[in-house]
């Protein structure tokens, strides 16, 4: 079956956070290119399951059983080679507030929690939210490509009580080497660092490439980590929140389920369960269809940045649908670039400050979107470089 990506879909009216520009203050003609939600429809197995389950006509409370499970682990064991046990599960509403959770469960007010900046910005907000301490290791960039500093990283880490690991890197695109996350984990091991790992672009890989599990490394590092996962992005379901966190440590899964329960926090409902166990069950042809049309989409963007706009330069991605732009080529502040991008090309996208202060100069674009949109916001980037000055290319 072929799958039609270039369609495009009138998403206005449609209670979509991504096209709600006067809750932002955004101009209504800014071509929304920002939060991490596709233009796509999901998978026709999900539309499916879900207009079969709406027939029934009956809603109420819902937990997931052990079909549900054996779809999951038949999904992670075939793309991931890892093997889930139904024990280490617990299905929350998402995985910002399963970060939420593993922070107030696993750490105490004034312990050290450490991210790798740029990075996600709700990470931030969960430690510095819960009166937790944030300590940065920032990423590495040189010759347009993201590296982990290590002596930095262990010099942190013993500071640390956990250590938030983005895999992939959300923004900078990077798909940590087995090796890497082994190095990694070794440092936490060596200090008693549990690691909350989001994985949740872990289906969004390009060629040459393949995505590691952090906690299927090592039995060691399996024990103390916290994987987060959910099928929101994956499959473009994030309206059906849901996610599958797994904890192999009996002592972290049951402090983690305390938590989320005295927060108030219940079982998602039963319509984001049905869309996620649909999408696992059926949803891999569309998958692997949509994976190719990214590609093809980044390359894209490539071809912008070398030929048509050089000042802008694509940091390369191993994987995500999120293109990290350095703009620092362009020579303008921050409050320029903002200016230029928003209200010049009219394009919405998020800004690199936004995932810390080494995000500076940076815009991050959702290219998860029919080529003909990408192809309007390359254009109204290109025309508003070339509007600056004679030589902005």
């Amino acid at each position: 079956m072929e799958f039609d990506f270039d369609r495009v879909i009138d998403r206005l009216g449609t209670y979509s956070t991504k096209y709600n520009h006067a809750a932002r203050g955004i101009p209504d003609d800014a071509l929304p290119m920002w939060v991490a939600d596709m233009d796509f429809q999901a998978p026709p197995c999900v539309t499916a399951a879900l207009e079969e389950r709406l027939r029934h006509g009956v809603y109420g409370y819902s937990g997931v059983d052990a079909g549900y499970f054996d779809v999951l682990q038949g999904w992670y064991e075939k793309r991931f080679g890892w093997i889930v046990k139904r024990e280490w599960l617990v299905v929350t509403q998402g995985v910002v507030n399963a970060i939420y959770v593993a922070v107030r469960a696993l750490t105490e007010p004034g312990d050290g929690v450490l991210v790798q900046q740029p990075v996600y910005y709700p990470f931030m907000s969960a430690i510095e939210d819960t009166g937790r301490q944030l300590l940065i290791n920032e990423l590495e960039y040189c010759n347009g490509q993201y590296g982990v500093n290590f002596d930095d990283f262990e010099k942190k880490i013993k500071q640390a009580k956990m250590f938030i690991l983005c895999s992939p890197h959300n923004p900078v695109g990077r798909v940590w080497t087995h090796g890497e996350l082994a190095k990694m984990g070794d440092i936490c091991l060596r200090y008693g660092v549990v690691v909350v790992s989001d994985e949740i672009h872990q289906d969004f890989i390009y060629p040459g490439n393949r995505h590691t599990v952090f906690a299927g490394i090592d039995p060691q590092l399996t024990d103390m980590t916290v994987t987060c996962t959910a099928p929101s992005k994956t499959f473009n379901i994030a309206g059906l929140p849901l996610s599958n966190i797994f904890i192999q440590n009996r002592s972290l899964h049951e402090k983690f389920l305390r938590e989320y329960t005295s927060c108030g926090l219940g079982q998602p409902g039963v319509m984001s369960i049905i869309a996620c166990k649909a999408a696992y069950e059926g949803g891999e042809e569309w998958l692997e269809q949509l994976l190719l049309y990214l590609y093809g989409n980044m390359a894209l963007v490539r071809e912008f940045s070398q030929e048509r706009c050089p000042k802008i330069r694509l940091v390369e991605p191993e994987g995500t649908y999120l293109a990290w732009l350095d703009c620092s080529g362009l020579g303008l502040s921050t409050h320029e670039l903002d200016e230029l991008i928003l209200q010049k090309a009219k394009l919405w996208l998020v800004k690199g400050e936004a995932f810390g202060s080494s995000g500076a100069g940076f815009q991050r674009m959702n290219i998860a979107c029919p080529r003909p949109v990408l192809h309007e916001c390359l254009t109204r980037l290109q025309s508003a470089c070339e509007s600056r000055s004679p030589d902005a290319k």
